[in-house]
């Protein structure tokens, strides 16, 4: 199966309309810079659309369930069965996922990329399986270079299939027990920064759990030896198929000229992945939340990003970014609607 779509171009950006929206916002009737990034939102936006009245809506929102291997190393406080769970409670609406897509009237998709049981077909669940599951990294790679194909590829026609519904903003999820251990190895790699820095808590593990995790990921690291400099190595060897899944939307979603609304710490590992790969991408991102894992601020930093909100949140699920909509959507309003000191006969400072 071919990537060599990861290379094609990215749409540009709208210089001329960032511009006029620089100029609009030093005219509204605020002290300049007094709406902080909710300024730098709005001109962003205008920019994506190369409109001067941007908007936030339709949103996408894909949630790339898979399971990992190294679950059987114990590193989760939960057991594997919950990702397959969680598919089913995401199909029935009671995930915190489906209420918050449902309250901010967003389409909202599951894709199981590879749970290690198939849940069958269900409501509103995409099957798009790889494997039943990575193979442990901690004994070898993750998965081969076919298998990592095809969770690329997941992505790509999970981001194509949001442009197709007319989306203006793209928000990517993940549900998978293990998956802050392979997002923690992803990101030691592509940061440089030791297991021990990155590892955190996920589900819910002490400070013994947490530490085991990080013993197990510096033998996945021994053992694959990753190469830093080659995101996609990294990714098969110390990955997830919704890591893959993750990057391939990203990419195809800046391709297709379509903002991105990243998540928390195990969706901006992938996102770092995809910005390695593709640096220009940087350019198509915002980052919705501070997750509390403690890995999650060096990911960012290696970006030069900056979170818009910090909630305490390490749930995952695409509800970092879920959460952060309101704020985007205000932020555009503004933009728009505000009268201008000349419209409101106010003098200007």
């Amino acid at each position: 199966m071919g990537i060599d779509w990861l290379n094609g171009p990215l749409a540009k950006p709208s210089s001329l309309h960032r511009e006029e929206a620089l100029v609009r916002q030093g005219q509204l009737t605020k002290p300049p810079g007094s709406l902080g990034a909710l300024e730098n939102i709005a001109v962003s936006f205008c920019g994506w659309q190369a409109s001067a009245t941007p908007e936030v809506d339709p949103v996408h929102i894909v949630v790339f369930a898979a399971d990992h291997g190294v679950v059987s190393a114990g590193v989760s406080a939960f057991p594997q069965s919950v990702t397959v769970e969680m598919v089913k409670n995401f199909s029935n609406g009671g995930a915190a996922i489906s209420v918050l897509a449902d309250h901010l009237q967003a389409r909202l998709e599951v894709v199981d990329v590879g749970c290690v049981t198939d849940p069958g077909p269900l409501a509103a669940v995409v099957s798009a399986r790889v494997s039943n599951g990575t193979a442990d990294m901690s004994r070898g790679a993750a998965m081969d270079d076919d298998q990592l194909a095809a969770a690329l590829t997941v992505g790509r026609k999970a981001a194509l299939r949001g442009v197709e519904s007319g989306a203006k903003l793209m928000i990517g999820g993940e549900m998978g027990i293990g998956n802050t251990t392979a997002a923690a190895a992803v990101g030691s790699v592509l940061t440089g920064l030791t297991p021990t820095l990155m590892a955190g808590p996920g589900t819910g593990l002490n400070a013994a759990g947490v530490s085991h995790k990080a013993t197990i990921i510096q033998q996945a690291l021994v053992m694959n030896r990753p190469e830093r400099e080659n995101p996609l190595d990294v990714l098969k060897k110390v990955g997830g198929f919704e890591l893959a899944a993750l990057v391939g939307f990203y990419i195809t979603s800046a391709q297709q000229g379509i903002p991105l609304l990243v998540d928390g710490f195990i969706a901006t590992s992938a996102a770092l992945a995809a910005v390695r790969l593709r640096p220009e991408l940087i350019d198509w991102m915002l980052f919705a939340h501070l997750s509390e894992e403690p890995g999650h601020a060096a990911l960012l930093a290696a970006m030069d990003a900056q979170a818009l909100i910090d909630l305490e949140m390490r749930l995952g699920e695409g509800s970092g970014g879920a959460i952060a909509v309101p704020l985007l959507r205000m932020a555009c309003t503004l933009h728009s609607q505000m009268a201008t000191f000349s419209q409101a006969g106010v003098s200007e400072g």
